[in-house]
């Protein structure tokens, strides 16, 4: 599984939604970039995961305890 984590600045990262590949995971981010700032930073899609983040991080192993049954797994645009 790989975990997709968002931030604000300031704030702890948080875990926003899994993937069963880092391919898929990659590809839904390239999709909820709006506008990329560079460095994993940038504009989100409203309504994707990323939308209240403003930078992403992914990680095939999870980076805090958080639940990850508890977020989405596999999102796609057509979930909006």
């Amino acid at each position: 599984m790989h975990y997709l984590y968002g931030s604000k600045p300031g704030k702890p990262r948080h875990l926003v939604a899994t993937f069963g590949s880092e391919q898929q995971l990659l590809a839904y981010v390239r999709w909820a970039t709006l506008q990329s700032l560079g460095n994993q930073r940038g504009k989100f899609e409203q309504g994707s995961a990323l939308a209240s983040c403003d930078c992403w991080e992914h990680s095939a192993a999870p980076l805090t305890d958080e639940n990850a049954s508890a977020v989405v797994h596999n999102p796609t645009p057509s979930m909006l």
